[in-house]
């Protein structure tokens, strides 16, 4: 996956937005996370200004959770 973040000028397309919801759900599922919501928020590439936009949803509780434990793991590597 290209990094649309690494050219500024350019608008993320709805594949790249596609890409980077599948890496994300890709590596939430390395950690045991599912986040059933997660996609692409249609709505942003709507109007005179789009923003396209990965839909995280929602989740319960033990996902939260899950979702926290993973990303203090990963920031004291």
């Amino acid at each position: 996956m290209t990094d649309p973040l690494s050219r500024p000028e350019h608008l993320p397309s709805p594949d790249d937005v596609d890409d980077c919801c599948a890496a994300l759900r890709d590596a939430l599922r390395a950690n045991g996370i599912t986040l059933p919501s997660l996609g692409v928020d249609l709505p942003g590439f709507a109007g005179t200004h789009p923003m396209p936009l990965v839909s995280l949803g929602r989740c319960n509780t033990k996902t939260a959770l899950r979702l926290t434990e993973a990303l203090f793991k990963a920031a004291v590597r």
